[in-house]
């Protein structure tokens, strides 16, 4: 995988990343986010692929991304499918670090030093190209202001987007209460980025340590709550709920 290209994880960040402050947007929730933005980007390069609500390794080849294969030989060490939501919950100690420290290298950010009280040492980061953060929100506007179907990677960046809270930061006040309805409605154009959105708000929320049964005994997948656009049926699959 080439790195001319951001990837999702990485235009998570730079989105939530406040160019006054240097600090990040949600920072709990965002670490959820980056551990399912990894799994939305190895399903577009075709290594894993949805099994109900279980991640599958279908292609164990590394795709050149150190940060993303690590992930992938973790996936791949289970064995079987694992639920995404309890990937999504796993520990995930240092990821937030590790892709600013990437983007650090790339250029893209660039570290300030402080201190916290005049003693405690701080390190913030501020995008070095306002013009990239521009152009990545610009996309998300774009599918918000004109309703067109947005492609694969803008609809999962706007799912994710969503589900760590960055809705209020992105489109803030009253006056952007339809901008995050809209965003939250772009989570029905990717189907991997729906689950795995759907998966972080479960984590947030403390469900899906078990699957959770519906009245007629079947296993339900868990994903709650339902956004706007992807209500389901009883008896109707998370895959067949998304295609609609």
């Amino acid at each position: 995988m080439g790195k001319s290209r951001r990837n999702i994880p990485e235009e998570l960040l730079l989105l939530a990343l406040d160019p006054a402050t240097g600090t990040t947007a949600q920072p709990q929730s965002l670490d959820l986010g980056l551990a399912g933005a990894q799994l939305v980007e190895l399903a577009l390069a075709g290594r894993i692929a949805p099994d109900g609500d279980r991640i599958a390794v279908v292609l164990p080849r590394p795709t050149g991304d150190p940060t993303l294969d690590h992930a992938l030989e973790l996936l791949r060490r289970r064995g079987s499918p694992v639920r995404a939501v309890n990937w999504i919950g796993g520990p995930r100690l240092g990821l937030r670090q590790t892709y600013l420290t990437h983007l650090e290298r790339c250029g893209m950010v660039h570290a300030v030093t402080g201190q916290m009280c005049g003693v405690l040492p701080t390190t913030r980061y501020q995008a070095s190209d306002s013009a990239v953060c521009r152009d990545i929100k610009a996309r998300l506007d774009t599918a918000i202001r004109t309703g067109v179907p947005p492609d694969s990677r803008t609809a999962a960046l706007a799912s994710l987007a969503h589900a760590i809270g960055l809705g209020k930061h992105l489109y803030p006040g009253n006056e952007g209460r339809s901008s995050r309805s809209r965003l939250r409605d772009l989570i029905r154009h990717d189907p991997m980025g729906g689950l795995v959105a759907h998966a972080v708000m479960d984590v947030q929320n403390g469900v899906g340590a078990q699957p959770r049964r519906g009245p007629g005994g079947g296993r339900r997948t868990g994903l709650h709550p339902e956004p706007s656009g992807l209500q389901r049926h009883p008896g109707m699959s998370v895959r067949t709920a998304m295609a609609r």
